[in-house]
């Protein structure tokens, strides 16, 4: 596995690199690292609350149009549900086999080498995360502020100034403290899960009395309502894997993890198939209310829904779109991140991203940084249609990565892996993988094309930033002083994790020598009580 030949730290040091280095080791030793506080709960709850966004409650209908059918669409729900567990399998392999923060970043990167890693890193820092984090954001305030506009629109303006407004919130709170995060992250995402139950119930008891829309009988589900093609099935498949986007973020944050080996893959087989069931039995309750062509009518499924069946407790259903995407974003925030800081950890982004904030441990220029151009995003008017260019990169990326769990079997084979799946498993999900790549390439070649464009801008960058190696004296200087600055501004060190699993090394070694016998004599020795 190659790294590229350029490593955290090989500028020449500098006396301001010596300062920051002072600074780190009073302010706590060998204490400053990344803590482990991410339970299975909140495990979970970070892979169900990036998963479930604002699309089930506002536009599930994207794979309805799309399948021609209610019976063949929820047949799409459960496919693409089933292949995302097993790309979530091949993620828990690579996971425990490599335990490091950064995802399929940090996979690419140890697997294929320096430059396809950076690839991923650059198209997720330029676009992909700022443009989803800035979408969310902007959801969320269309949500609060409709209800204060009735008969119009919400002011560009006011959906902007509260979608900044909740960032930075949200980034103050992940500043703050891990803990404080996975707690918004678990309260927010059973949230979002109560008024999904409270959907299903509500279709549950509409079935019971037989008001279910002649569709969701087994003799008319298949029926279509415009002619079946084989191009809109497989987009409607397209649809439905997009819409568990999300399953792989646990990945990110692997060191923070309580047990990584136990943890992330019991939250991997818990939140998939649960994410799963609710999206099946919500479209299903979904139809129980409306035809399908008042459900593709509908801008906001479930607000229409609430209105046909809550009655005056309808206002229940945008306020849980709204506490929905405020869960997304801090979880998008939060695992966004860790990317960046494992990315500058390599020496992919600058190495002030790498630090962690000497007494709350948490890495606070990766978390500004990420917040910064999520608010840059959100003053241009281009956010969707580059969503649209990177769309069919981001799961490019998804195959790669499955991809590299073979190259790695075959080139390591004798590597431990705590959990090792069947290679039968990345064998379908490529298969599913690439017929849905080649098709999106056959139906929209110039978007997949400008997609492919912004991802190879990052190949220049590459090669002037990270390797070559002999840069200019002044400029080496000039990024130690802006560090340092850095450094000073946020009271942030590097984390000392490096350093403490040598020093656990050593006590394990030291351990097992002293309890080794020195001699057969010793062995037959008695041992105290206190032993």
């Amino acid at each position: 596995m190659t790294d590229g030949p350029r490593q955290r730290g090989s500028a020449a040091p500098s006396t301001s690199e010596d300062a920051a280095a002072d600074t780190g080791n009073a302010a706590g030793q060998s204490s400053v690292a990344l803590k482990k506080e991410i339970g299975l709960v909140s495990a979970c709850g970070i892979i169900v609350g990036n998963i479930i966004g604002s699309g089930i409650f506002v536009s599930p209908k994207g794979v309805l149009e799309n399948a021609s059918s209610v019976g063949l669409a929820l047949i799409v729900w459960i496919v693409t549900g089933v292949i995302t567990a097993i790309g979530a399998l091949c993620y828990a392999e690579l996971g425990v086999t490599i335990p490091k923060s950064g995802g399929d970043y940090s996979y690419v990167k140890d697997i294929f080498g320096g430059l396809a890693g950076f690839l991923r890193l650059w198209i997720a820092v330029l676009v992909i995360y700022p443009t989803n984090q800035a979408v969310i954001a902007l959801t969320f305030s269309n949500y609060v502020l409709q209800p204060l506009f009735p008969t119009c629109f919400p002011p560009e303006s006011g959906l902007r100034l509260l979608a900044a407004i909740c960032l930075l919130l949200l980034t103050w709170v992940n500043c703050a403290s891990v803990r404080w995060a996975t707690r918004v992250q678990d309260v927010f995402t059973a949230g979002k899960l109560l008024a999904l139950i409270l959907i299903i119930i509500m279709g549950i008891v509409q079935i019971c009395k037989g008001r279910n829309h002649m569709s969701l009988y087994p003799a008319n589900a298949f029926e279509p309502f415009q002619d079946y093609d084989v191009g809109l099935i497989a987009l409607a498949f397209l649809q439905g894997s997009f819409a568990y986007g999300g399953w792989n973020f646990l990945n990110y944050v692997t060191e923070e993890l309580v047990d990584p080996y136990v943890n992330l893959p019991r939250a991997i087989f818990i939140s998939i198939p649960l994410v799963t069931f609710v999206y099946v039995f919500a479209n299903i309750a979904y139809v129980t209310a409306m035809s399908p062509q008042e459900l593709l009518a509908s801008n906001a499924v479930a607000v229409t829904f609430g209105e046909k069946l809550l009655g005056v407790m309808s206002w229940i259903m945008p306020i849980s779109v709204a506490l929905s995407t405020f869960g997304g974003v801090n979880g998008s925030l939060f695992t966004s991140s860790r990317l960046f800081f494992a990315g500058a950890r390599e020496g992919h982004l600058p190495s002030l991203l790498a630090m962690i904030h000497v007494k709350r441990c948490t890495p606070i220029p990766a978390l500004l940084f990420t917040c910064i151009s999520t608010l840059l995003m959100l003053c241009t008017s281009d956010m969707y249609t580059l969503i649209n260019y990177v769309g069919f990169i981001n799961y490019l990326f998804y195959g790669v990565t499955v991809a590299g769990q073979i190259v790695l079997r075959v080139k390591q084979p004798d590597m431990h892996r705590p959990i090792k799946i069947s290679l039968v498993w990345p064998v379908i999900y490529l298969l599913f993988w690439a017929f849905l790549l080649i098709f999106s390439l056959y139906s929209e070649p110039v978007v997949c094309g400008i997609g492919l464009a912004i991802m190879l801008t990052g190949v220049p960058v590459y090669f002037l930033g990270v390797y070559w190696d002999n840069k200019p004296q002044c400029f080496n200087t000039f990024v130690d002083k802006m560090t340092y600055l850095g450094q000073k501004f946020c009271v942030v060190v590097y984390p000392m994790e490096d350093e403490k699993k040598n020093e656990e090394s050593a006590e394990e070694i030291e351990l097992k020598e002293q309890s080794v016998p020195l001699s057969a004599e010793d062995e037959q020795t008695p041992k105290s009580a206190d032993c």
